[in-house]
């Protein structure tokens, strides 16, 4: 008899199904590479924050004690390396709180015994729909948001997710109604809603929720009596007016239940580290940051990190100046990045925040469908040769919107991702010259739908498989 294994390992609850992970497929088939794979695809899917590393570097090059693998630092290995309790290293919980503190512009502090770590956002999140929620239960989510919290909160936890619809109408603003329609349909559906989950800055948007918004939410949950999730990993991102407003600012102004709040933040985003995998739940609930440190055993952060990042955060200089930094390198990248978009006729969501744009290019769908959305993704990723993510993996309830990250490459090679775009866009208005209409159709729909299903395949999952190369692609040489 053969061995099954779980119904969850085998379900299809990660949400790997979903284009957002079909693009990063496409993308490790035939990653770009200027000399290696000039004709590659360009990683425009990964919200990361590369534009501050030189920034950084200089500060470890005067820190080499921060680093337990230094003559410098080699006093501390023992110590470090030995058993460390899941509540983490002191000095480790007391530079996060600070720094958490420093990006709101020190207008509300933060309480070291209630940062709980956790193995980066993801872990981060789960713990806290693992703490509120028994499986079958609800969570309220404003759209578009983030594809990877169908996979975060809920594979493991058997949580669902009930989707807010925000309507670009008014710049996908969260309102009352739509949270008390989500509401309505959830208890509709037999589903017991435990909570809001919004996230400030935005991912995919790019924008901030202004203290009105923030208010009418805190108010939403404290009179159906349900928790709020603020998530804020893009907190530092916010590089222009107007500026960000935390969520545990807005329980300094109002009357609320602070039982029913919580913060999930992470260093993945502001500081630019995802690889280390550092997260953080910041809970007002005594109950919730007892429960989420017992948890925390099962996605620690390394001490080594933990001493590495009490280090850096700790010094205040560093991080003030930091900040400045990268918000002015996140302002220069966005404001070149957008231009360059505008010269040739697309347009983005007025923001002021992330790692991305929320691109429009609802002008190029053959027709207002969301078929039509994944028609112009499979050209843009298999002729244009750029992995954006569409909409309809973020939820949008309209189709036509694009997330767009432009702070995970170097210069040239948003150059580069810069030249296909403006060739493409060439080629599609050429397209719409009179005498000339033929060629549009030819141009949206002359791909064949198998290469990108062929992503999909195990067989063809190896960085060196073999993709012809684009036309577009070539007319750029």
């Amino acid at each position: 008899m053969v061995a099954t294994i779980s119904k969850i390992a085998t379900g299809n609850g990660h949400g790997e199904n979903s284009p957002y992970f079909d693009g990063w497929k496409a993308y490790e088939a035939n990653p770009f590479h200027p000399t290696d794979r000039p004709d590659g695809v360009i990683q425009m899917g990964l919200a990361e924050n590369q534009l501050c590393f030189n920034f950084i570097k200089k500060w470890l090059m005067h820190h080499p004690e921060a680093s337990l693998c230094s003559a410098e630092g080699v006093d501390r290995f023992k110590e470090t390396a030995l058993f460390q309790d899941y509540n983490g290293l002191p000095e480790f919980r007391q530079a996060v709180a600070k720094f958490m503190g420093k990006v709101r512009g020190d207008r509300v502090k933060f309480d070291p015994d209630r940062v709980v770590m956790s193995g980066g956002a993801t872990g981060a999140h789960e713990m806290v729909a693992f703490c509120l929620a028994d499986p079958g239960e609800a969570f309220l989510v404003p759209t578009p948001y983030y594809p990877g919290f169908d996979r975060d909160l809920r594979w493991r936890t058997g949580v669902e997710l009930v989707p807010v619809v925000c309507e670009s109408s008014n710049n996908f603003k969260i309102t009352r109604n739509a949270l008390e329609a989500a509401y309505e349909k959830a208890t509709e559906a037999n589903l017991r809603v435990k909570g809001v989950l919004i996230t400030n800055p935005s991912n995919p948007l790019g924008t901030i929720l202004d203290r009105d918004t923030l208010r009418s939410v805190v108010k939403f949950i404290n009179e159906k009596n349900i928790h709020l999730i603020g998530d804020e990993i893009y907190a530092a991102t916010v590089f222009m007016e107007p500026e960000f407003v935390s969520i545990s600012e807005i329980i300094e102004e109002v009357e609320c239940n602070r039982d029913l709040i919580h913060i999930v933040y992470s260093l993945s985003k502001d500081m630019g580290f995802p690889g280390f995998r550092v997260g953080i739940v910041y809970s007002y609930n005594d109950a919730v940051v007892s429960c989420a440190r017992k948890m925390s055993s099962f996605g620690l952060v390394s001490s080594q990190t933990q001493h590495l990042i009490a280090s850096m955060l700790s010094d205040d200089d560093f991080v003030d100046s930091f900040i400045v930094e990268s918000k002015d390198q996140l302002f220069k990248r966005h404001k070149y990045f957008t231009w360059n978009l505008s010269l040739v006729g697309i347009g983005s969501l007025k923001s002021n925040a992330g790692l991305f744009i929320w691109m429009d290019l609802r002008k190029l769908l053959k027709e207002k469908t969301f078929e039509a959305e994944m028609d112009l993704w499979r050209v843009i990723i298999n002729e244009v040769k750029l992995n954006v993510s569409p909409g309809s993996s973020f939820h949008c309830n309209e189709p036509g919107w694009f997330r767009v990250c432009f702070a995970n490459m170097d210069d040239h090679t948003m150059e580069i991702a810069l030249l296909r775009i403006r060739t493409f866009m060439l080629k599609h208005n050429e397209a719409m010259v009179p005498g000339k209409l033929c060629r549009r159709s030819s141009l949206k729909l002359s791909f064949s739908r198998r290469r990108v299903d062929d992503f999909m395949s195990p067989s063809i999952m190896s960085p060196h498989s073999p993709i012809p190369q684009s036309p577009l692609v070539r007319a750029r040489t």
